[in-house]
């Protein structure tokens, strides 16, 4: 009987245990959620699959009459629907998309005109027609679609989703709109005070950004002389309080983080940093009644670029306009952010260190372009997931998908080194040129299913995801739209 006994280890003793890898593909069956960078070894091919799908032209009518937009661009001399102001704005701004954002659920997409329309779409129905032939978007499924005098930044209340709200370069007037209520009227609207000139005549200071706190009392926006006014409409619509740079230029982009804390960027190439729960200089002076509060830190772009040895040996790094930052949603201490010249980059929160850096080819090659989107502005925005930056290219029709992962296998990365990253088991990572039938002025990212939306310097909006697949039936071959 004992030879057919199994022998048993000593009490004590624990046996080796068996060590297996993991299945990567099948972790996020196991787990729910997806490992980082597994999502970074599958990134080439998601930005490899991305295409225009469809392309919708700015050609809505307000009361049976085109809308300034559209009036603008078919027919650029006939001006008689259009109020003084706005052809004053013509001039200044020209015509294009200024800005654009999703709710935080990706059911709507909110787009402002550099000449004012402000409209609210249905993200659902915009999709479902694209099919790259260039077919005018039904209008009837707009919630919203006003004119405005003029229009740069619009924005949703992140604590009531039935709220968006837009500014202006052209006034100090923060016009919130709910869009529950089918009128084109703001159901608020903010002022910041005017400044006074040395002659005693009150100045208007337009805004260029704008950001609304989670608490949905808080709004925040920056104008051109370096200050952001926050209001509490609980309790005025003037602003209560502020945050300055003590700087003659003026401030481009606002971003308000998960930790209260202001982020700014200037046309002077400075990036500033104010802490809304207090602390050192939190009420630095008074002014007309308001705390004006001075930046817990700053730092000056062109510096921390000059840091980067290869790209200083190669470029005369000089102070550069920043047209604007995004936090990264899956990374939020990358700091994205674009300069007027085309370069794009991250800058890393916890060091402030310039980590990620894309230096296009200067516009002034091609010199059919250059003139005409030089002086455009362009706001970039970040995929939900990925770390991918998606930026309008500045020379050319078509859009920059950007691997700003953290880490130095990402190609930007200012440490990247291609020799220690041979070959790997997906694609080579590499940014990816999407063409498109027009030139990106600003994008936005589906907060869900990662769908960029991209509005272009003719005012169209373009849809750019995987293509279309469609099943015919049983026993017929898929085919792709």
């Amino acid at each position: 009987m004992e030879k057919h006994a199994v022998p048993v280890a000593p009490i004590g003793e624990n046996p080796k245990p068996i060590t297996r890898s993991h299945w990567k593909r099948s972790l996020i069956q196991l787990t729910g959620k997806s490992d980082r960078h597994y999502l970074h070894d599958v990134a080439p091919r998601l930005m490899q699959s991305y295409s225009e799908i469809g392309a919708f032209p700015h050609t809505y009518y307000n009361q049976e009459l085109p809308c300034v937009t559209h009036l603008r661009g078919h027919h650029p001399f006939s001006l008689d629907f259009i109020p003084p102001p706005a052809i004053h704005g013509f001039r200044q701004s020209g015509l294009g998309v200024s800005a654009l954002e999703f709710d935080a659920k990706g059911i709507y997409l909110a787009s402002v005109t550099r000449v004012g329309c402000l409209t609210v779409h249905e993200f659902e129905s915009l999709y479902c027609q694209s099919n790259g032939s260039g077919a005018e978007e039904d209008q009837g499924k707009h919630l919203l679609h006003i004119q405005l005098h003029s229009a740069n930044a619009v924005r949703w209340n992140p604590a009531n989703q039935n709220e968006v709200a837009c500014t202006s370069l052209r006034n100090n007037e923060v016009l919130i709109f709910d869009i529950g209520y089918a009128s084109s009227e703001p159901t608020e609207v903010l002022r910041k005070r005017s400044a006074v000139s040395v002659h005693g005549s009150s100045v208007r200071l337009g805004l260029s950004d704008i950001a609304l706190s989670n608490d949905e009392a808080r709004v925040l926006a920056s104008d051109t002389c370096g200050v952001i006014s926050i209001w509490d409409r609980r309790a005025s619509n003037r602003p209560q309080s502020g945050l300055t740079t003590n700087a003659t230029y003026g401030l481009t982009s606002i971003q308000l983080d998960e930790n209260q804390c202001v982020i700014g960027a200037s046309k002077s190439g400075f990036i500033y940093i104010w802490d809304l729960r207090g602390g050192r200089s939190s009420a630095a002076f008074q002014s007309h009644k308001e705390a004006y509060s001075l930046p817990l830190t700053s730092v000056r772009l062109s510096s921390m670029l000059n840091k980067i040895g290869p790209l200083k040996a190669q470029s005369n790094i000089l102070p550069k306009e920043i047209q604007s930052i995004n936090i990264n949603p899956s990374c939020p201490y990358q700091l994205g952010f674009h300069l007027d010249d085309g370069w794009s980059g991250v800058l890393d929160l916890h060091n402030f260190q310039v980590s990620h850096i894309h230096c296009p080819p200067p516009t002034w090659l091609d010199q059919l372009n250059a003139a005409l989107f030089i002086s455009l502005s362009r706001k970039p925005s970040w995929l939900p997931k990925h770390s991918i930056y998606a930026v309008g290219s500045t020379s050319s029709n078509g859009l920059h998908l950007l691997d700003f992962y953290p880490h130095t296998s990402s190609p930007c990365h200012v440490d990247y080194d291609d020799s220690k990253n041979p070959s790997e088991t997906f694609e080579c990572k590499q940014n990816v040129f999407v063409p498109l039938s027009g030139h990106v002025t600003a994008c936005a990212a589906h907060p869900l299913n990662g769908t960029i939306v991209a509005g272009t310097a003719e005012a169209s909006l373009l849809m750019i995801s995987q293509k279309h697949l469609c099943k015919k039936g049983d026993g017929d071959d898929d085919e792709h739209s």
